[in-house]
């Protein structure tokens, strides 16, 4: 008789799952990237248009997604959606993605914005100690890779919270709460106290529009724009673990929807906050956007306290983007197209341990030789092509499969997807034309995972392994 496969457990309830999406979307995004948008968008009120089309885009995607997770409540989220909407290649296609470039360059970005709050608490371990100089033949100048002690800590952080994980789901689940509820209150900290004691001034709202309307407004928006997502970035990850949520009808589109939203308002209050108390030049040019407010109407122990939340915060992030990520590596596994070590379940913790540690090292790997900007402009190009793929596949199944169970059905249908699935085009043919040869090289390494495909495809018929539909 053969044993009993080892399943997840429904662990994550309510709050766990809230904890999630609010919890990875606030991390390192809100505390670096106001900087960068306001450097690409050249006024406040490009900036503060950047935040609301972000808030909305990633709205409607929250919504698309709450009717896939509801209906199809399955590890792996875009991966399940894909291969059902469209077939396993797809499914494939996106799992690839995420697991061996996607999931590890976004983790390893919050590790690496846990490594630039860190130098600013400890300026020494942010001096580098080797430097490797790295010549290509289209390269025009060398490039620079700087080892530094606050990357061996990252690599630390990340063995510990992929330990965390690996003893249970609810342990992290709870884990992520705590983190959660601390950094909300940081960043809320920094609204109230901004307002009340930074003694700002009207002046520092200036420029509020740009000095010309044209195709270079429009370049700036869509500069902010790209940054923005990035902060709002992680409001699909409940979906990636659908089959440990408890209530997924009822769950899904309460945590998506309501966490977004809270989201939001929390980055536009922020927003407004720092361009009370900083001129628009410094905030611009600012490397830790939080603390340098902090500093102003605090000190400097204030904004290392500050800094020392914003480390919370990208720990609460990085908690939930190992603790989500995974699911999609074991289920590939499970199905017998990918490496066997990820389908592996630990018999007691009922945790995917062998593709948490799978993750943890590619994330490591990742976070040694990368720096934060590298690596999100690594992950958000191939992302987004996938979410809008997911809810274009919504579409198709609901006239493939009308009679699926949909315990929630996408408010706005059509019109709110389809502006979703617009949005998303834009954005991502937006980031090739900015960076054509990075976007290329990351859509060349997604398409050679067919090579694998194919490989395990052949391999899995030919020992008529199980494969879960």
């Amino acid at each position: 008789m053969p044993a009993k496969r080892l399943e997840l457990v429904r662990g994550l309830g309510p709050w766990a799952a809230a904890a999630i999406v609010v919890g990875t979307m606030i991390g390192t995004g809100i505390f670096l990237k106001p900087a960068e948008m306001a450097s690409g968008g050249g006024s406040v009120a490009v900036v503060f248009a950047a935040w609301v089309v972000g808030g909305v885009l990633s709205l409607f995607g929250a919504l698309s997604f709450a009717e896939l997770g509801a209906s199809i409540p399955e590890a792996g989220g875009e991966y399940a959606y894909l291969r059902r909407g469209f077939g396993p290649a797809w499914g494939f296609l996106f799992g690839w993605m995420h697991s061996i470039v996607g999931r590890p360059a976004s983790a390893a970005s919050i590790a690496a914005g846990l490594l630039r709050f860190w130098g600013f608490l400890f300026p020494a371990v942010a001096v580098p100690f080797f430097t490797w100089h790295v010549s290509l033949p289209w390269m025009g100048k060398p490039y620079d890779l700087a080892f530094t002690w606050a990357q061996p800590l990252a690599v630390v952080a990340i063995a510990v919270i992929t330990f965390i994980n690996y003893l249970g789901v609810r342990l992290g689940g709870q884990v992520q709460v705590a983190l959660t509820l601390i950094k909300i209150a940081s960043v809320l900290a920094v609204v109230v106290f901004g307002f009340a004691l930074g003694h700002g001034d009207k002046a520092n709202f200036q420029p509020m529009v740009p000095p010309a309307l044209g195709l270079g407004t429009i370049g700036a928006f869509l500069a902010a724009l790209a940054a923005g997502l990035w902060a709002y970035d992680g409001w699909e990850d409940l979906n990636l673990v659908g089959s440990e949520v408890q209530e997924p009808q009822r769950n899904f589109p309460r945590a998506l929807v309501g966490g977004v939203v809270l989201v939001g308002a929390i980055y536009l209050l922020f927003s407004a906050a720092c361009f009370y108390v900083l001129p628009f030049d410094t905030l611009a040019r600012s490397t830790h956007v939080a603390s340098d407010v902090v500093e102003r109407f605090a000190g400097s122990s204030a904004a290392q306290w500050m800094t020392l939340a914003m480390v919370i915060a990208a720990l609460g992030s990085l908690n939930s983007s190992l603790l989500s990520g995974a699911r999609v590596p074991y289920a590939m596994a499970r199905d017998g197209i990918f490496f066997n070590v990820a389908a592996t379940i630990h018999p007691k913790f009922r945790t995917p341990g062998g593709a948490l540690i799978f993750q943890g090292i590619l994330t490591s790997l990742m976070v040694l030789t990368g720096t934060f900007e590298e690596l999100t402009s690594l992950f958000i190009f191939a992302a987004w092509i996938f979410y809008g793929l997911a809810v274009v596949a919504m579409f198709r199944m609901r006239h493939s499969e009308p009679d699926l169970p949909r315990p929630y059905r996408c408010w706005g249908y059509p019109w709110v997807p389809a502006a979703f699935v617009i949005g998303a085009m834009a954005l991502t043919v937006n980031l090739w034309l900015a960076r054509p040869i990075r976007s290329s090289l990351g859509l060349a390494l997604i398409l050679f995972g067919l090579v694998f495909y194919r490989h395990w495809r052949r391999g899995a018929t030919g020992s008529q392994r199980p494969v879960i539909r």
